[in-house]
């Protein structure tokens, strides 16, 4: 969408399906280009001047709409896509999907195999908290995670609610295997800050870089 007019993804935004499209279809292409095989389909905005409860309807049938439209392309490339519930309640109030029992409701609507939950941890606890039930709970749709310590958005290692050391673990013991991204705001240096993992890895019996001493 146009950032610029305060948009924030088209998916689930009445009367902007040609725009959303055109823009998935040119995400497509860059993933394509640099082998990515997952990409966030934001579901964009409640409406300026609207109340969230009154557009619900109208906005969830759009969004599956083009999540279905969006799973059909995906599929053509063997790519997945990634629905991320963003917390209204500090990030964005305006934001259509914001919890992980909403995303899963639209999902099993949806129907389809390629369409993944991306569960932003800093989101989830803001929302929702209760994480290792809802990592439990929602494991099979789980396409991606993201993590920031709550609520400075800072390092996991950071002042916080969240036990990421804990966290870890649990998500090895549900056999998580895909990618865990860093989405948060470096307190300093970027490298600096990632003495977090260093020491996560120090703590598994690992070298830095994630390979086991064993192995060397």
């Amino acid at each position: 969408g146009d950032q610029e007019a305060g948009e924030l993804g088209l998916a689930a935004v009445p009367g902007r399906q040609a725009a959303f499209r055109q823009a998935l279809e040119a995400a497509v292409q860059y993933a394509r280009a640099v082998g990515c095989a997952r990409i966030h389909v934001m579901a964009g905005r409640v409406p300026l001047g609207t109340d969230r409860a009154a557009v619900a309807g109208q906005m969830e049938t759009t969004f599956i709409e083009n999540l279905r439209y969006a799973a059909d392309l995906l599929a053509q490339e063997d790519m997945i896509g990634l629905l991320e519930p963003i917390n209204s309640r500090i990030t964005d109030p305006r934001y259509y999907l914001n919890t992980p029992q909403q995303a899963a409701a639209i999902l099993e609507k949806v129907g389809q195999p390629n369409l993944k939950l991306q569960l932003d941890l800093f989101h989830c606890q803001i929302m929702d908290g209760n994480l290792s039930s809802n990592l439990e709970k929602y494991f099979p749709l789980i396409g991606h995670i993201q993590i920031a310590q709550v609520p400075g958005r800072h390092e996991p290692d950071s002042p916080g609610e969240l036990n990421f050391p804990y966290i870890f673990e649990l998500l090895e013991s549900l056999g998580y295997t895909g990618y865990v991204g860093c989405e948060y705001a470096p307190k300093g240096d970027t490298m600096e800050g990632l003495g977090w993992l260093r020491s996560y890895w120090e703590s598994r019996g690992l070298q830095h870089g994630g390979t086991s001493k064993a192995a060397k």
